[in-house]
């Protein structure tokens, strides 16, 4: 190993490596990656997407595990107050069947119309009423797989099955970061726990692992270990990482091909630029106040999520690509008790998730930023689990899964605002008009990304594979702005 002196002497200064640094993030150096190619070496440096129509450079995800029940707030079913105790007139597709009856229930709750676009919304969410005319509320959504598991998968990776990559993870490969100091997909985890599946929900699969989503704690220390030991802060920190550096360089030039080694190197890298940037980003008390009320930071109820949908649009202000935003294992899960549970988890998002688009549009980000909100599946028209109680008694009744008609909403990014797409049948069951199935979902992203789902691809044992892979998938060009 040549010295650092000899190094230096050699021409190979520290002001060349900087020049070449910058040349490469500016893509002077060579020809940019073509977003979706097979290549030799992986990073998130920025690249062109397939095509020009793409609108939208950034996303939010936030994801309300569970299933929200889209029948008691966002699709009234005038059709079930008129049913309300009594047996349901067509096949109720069950996914617990000891816990199931036939018996109808209505909304407990009353609906109202919003914005000039007149949507309808459930008295829970009336803070996401506000916002109304700003998204594209898609009624009609299915994956048709009965559980937790196998819809949560449909919609993270695009299959029922595991071990796949999730969408920041194909996003961020396909088109790298804009900033080089924080990670391209963050993961911001809910206090009360990690969603079923756990960390499959922000998988790189089998991606190089440079493409996982970077988990940022609900609580302090949000990230761990950002901090050196005070013995190594400074100059000697980085000697040390230039040293470690070189190592890590020599013994990659020894095996080439190993991407994953390559990619691990990268996110060593990564971690010692996050200590100063990542702190930054994270410290929300740069913030006015007027904006902490704006998410409901002042409130003990929506304190946790409305301060990660205030980091989560810190992040993408930065020029993160990617955020999921979580909420915890089962909360939208209202099998029973639905009448103080649904609620409880409605305030705790509702403020928030509305503060998200307002504040994302004040400040000229909306446009090409997808905010997304939504669960896996919605819930039944019928009551489950009365387990004894007296009929008419409905205090700890729920809602079993369905998740062949659901709702979610999407804003920004070049969707439609203020847009009702879809529908249900009379009874919230099944979609039935301009069904939106995962795969249509992805490709519709992927499309206003600027990347086409058949050339996004990784080459696996030969073999190339894709978010998109059914043949059958469409971009749904009704939701398109």
């Amino acid at each position: 190993m040549i010295s650092r002196r000899h190094f230096l002497e050699k021409g190979y200064g520290l002001g060349t490596i900087a020049l070449a640094t910058l040349m490469k993030e500016q893509g002077l150096l060579a020809k940019p990656q073509i977003a979706g190619t097979a290549p030799t070496h992986f990073d998130t440096l920025p690249k062109p997407p397939h095509h020009g129509f793409g609108k939208a450079k950034a996303m939010i995800s936030m994801f309300m595990q569970g299933g929200p029940s889209h029948i008691d707030l966002f699709d009234p079913k005038p059709a079930l107050d008129k049913l309300d105790g009594k047996d349901f007139p067509g096949e109720v597709k069950y996914d617990d069947a000891a816990g199931a009856s036939r018996e109808v229930m209505a909304s407990p709750w009353k609906f109202s119309k919003h914005g000039e676009s007149g949507m309808d919304f459930s008295e829970l969410v009336p803070h996401m009423g506000s916002i109304a005319d700003e998204m594209t509320m898609i009624r009609s959504m299915h994956t048709g797989v009965n559980n937790h598991g196998q819809s949560i998968y449909a919609l993270m990776n695009g299959t029922i099955l595991g071990g796949r990559p999730t969408l920041g993870s194909w996003l961020t490969y396909g088109l790298g970061s804009e900033n080089r100091d924080l990670p391209a997909f963050v993961a911001l985890t809910d206090p009360r726990g990690l969603p079923v599946l756990g960390v499959d929900n922000f998988s790189n699969g089998w991606l190089p692992s440079l493409y996982q989503g970077t988990v940022i704690r609900p609580t302090e220390p949000r990230i761990l270990n950002l901090d050196p030991p005070l013995s190594l802060k400074g100059e000697a920190q980085r000697r040390y990482l230039d040293f470690v550096g070189d190592l890590n360089q020599r013994h990659a030039d020894g095996r080439p091909g190993e991407n994953e080694l390559d990619a691990r190197i990268q996110s060593f890298e990564l971690a010692a630029r996050m200590q100063v940037a990542a702190k930054e980003a994270l410290d929300i008390s740069q913030e006015s106040e007027a904006t902490k009320k704006l998410y409901g930071i002042d409130q003990k109820e929506t304190e946790d999520f409305g301060t990660r949908c205030l980091i989560a649009r810190r992040l993408v202000e930065r020029g993160v690509r990617f955020v999921s935003l979580f909420t915890g294992n089962q909360t939208w899960d209202n099998h029973s008790s639905i009448m103080t549970s649904l609620p409880a988890a409605c305030r705790y998002v509702d403020k928030p998730a509305a503060a998200l688009v307002m504040d994302l549009k004040q400040r000229g980000l909306l446009d090409s930023t997808v905010v997304h909100w939504g669960g896996e599946m919605g819930r039944l028209p019928v009551i489950q689990n009365r387990a004894g109680a007296k009929k008419g008694d409905r205090a700890k009744v729920g809602r079993d899964h369905n998740t062949y008609g659901f709702s979610m909403w999407v804003a920004g990014g070049g969707f439609k605002k203020g847009h009702v797409h879809g529908a249900t049948d009379e009874f919230g069951h099944y979609a039935v008009d301009k069904v939106v199935n995962h795969y249509d979902y992805h490709a519709t992203l992927l499309h206003l990304f600027g990347l086409d789902p058949k050339e996004l691809s990784f080459v696996r044992n030969g073999v190339p594979q894709h978010l998109v892979e059914n043949p059958e998938a469409r971009v749904v060009e009704e939701l398109l702005a």
